[in-house]
């Protein structure tokens, strides 16, 4: 079972603590076997509860030790953004890092990354309200205020509030596959989630508008990705202009209706190399791309690794433990 700390400290926002608590920290019988073994760490001068803001303490044994020596390190949203964040704990996530957990901040947690040091030279997401004091306090760090989170396999940084869920998802689609990752999006009744533009950066979250007239579209659209579609067929099908679609389009999704059916091929071909043994060119057809050509390039674009590396990665892939001193 790959181990999950959760740091937590006085004063704590609720909602940053709460989502990796129930993704991570629930009996999932129907997900694959090895779930996360979660542990809670209180970070404070003694043993006792700590509170977190309004009326909730966490009750837990686990503290910097268990931390240490997780194979995933994750620090919620920080309590105070201008003050300093404990030395004890910047310290511990200095030496879980260098014994190879991956450290991921949620919303203002990457506050405390940046006082660690380890985003220095490195791009960051935190919630666009602390970006600017982000930058301001930290100016070794390159904050893009403008992304969901920003993913560089040892150190991942998400943006605020809701994004916790998206952040959450991604990791298990890291570690489990995508197939996990749709299947629990779907018990939270949320969007699966889909990376955009380069390997580590994923797009911004979905504007609060929502079109639901599309969601027939999008269906159609999702079930038909073997085919050619263009978005002169999305267009007819939604019986619009191109243009007046891409209006509706962009209300409802935050993208274009190119870049999104680009996305949902890439998704569908992430699915069928994790899933079975078709060989690359008959994953290229069955996803909408045409050729293994089109799709290494198309895949190695969107994902950082060709699809056979991708494949091979795969199934490789579980979260070893990180060895203990």
């Amino acid at each position: 079972m790959p181990s999950i700390a959760l740091a937590v400290t006085a004063g704590m926002p609720i909602f940053d603590l709460a989502v990796p608590c129930h993704v991570f920290g629930t009996d999932r019988p129907e997900l694959p076997d090895g779930w996360y073994d979660l542990r809670v760490c209180g970070i404070g001068p003694d043993s006792g509860p700590v509170a977190t803001r309004s009326w909730f303490a966490a009750h837990t044994p686990y503290g910097i030790e268990e931390l240490i020596t997780a194979d995933t390190v994750i620090v919620p949203a920080s309590a105070d953004v201008r003050g300093d964040p404990p030395g004890e704990l910047v310290d511990a996530l200095r030496e879980a890092h260098r014994r190879g957990a991956r450290v991921v901040s949620l919303c203002s947690g990457a506050f405390t990354l940046a006082a660690t040091g380890l985003l220095d030279g490195r791009t960051a997401a935190t919630h666009w309200m602390y970006a600017a004091l982000l930058a301001e306090r930290y100016p070794a760090v390159r904050v893009d205020p403008s992304v969901l989170y920003v993913d560089h396999g040892d150190v991942l940084t998400g943006a605020g509030s809701t994004a916790c869920i998206d952040v959450c998802l991604h990791l298990v689609r890291e570690d489990f596959g995508s197939a996990a990752a749709n299947t629990l999006a779907r018990q939270l009744v949320a969007p699966a989630h889909r990376p955009g533009g380069q390997a580590q950066y994923i797009e911004a979250p979905l504007p609060e508008r929502t079109d639901d007239s599309l969601a027939p579209l999008l269906h159609w659209a999702t079930e038909r990705l073997h085919t050619p579609l263009t978005v002169a067929d999305l267009a007819r099908r939604a019986h619009t202009s191109p243009r007046t679609l891409a209006r509706r389009f962009h209300a409802a999704t935050g993208t274009t209706p190119l870049r999104w059916l680009q996305a949902q091929r890439i998704a569908r071909a992430r699915e069928l190399l994790e899933g079975g043994d078709l060989p690359v060119d008959r994953v290229a057809e069955l996803c909408g791309l045409g050729t293994a050509a089109n799709l290494r390039r198309h895949f190695t674009r969107a994902v950082g690794v060709p699809p056979h590396d991708y494949r091979r990665a795969f199934r490789a892939r579980r979260p070893a433990a990180v060895p203990q001193r």
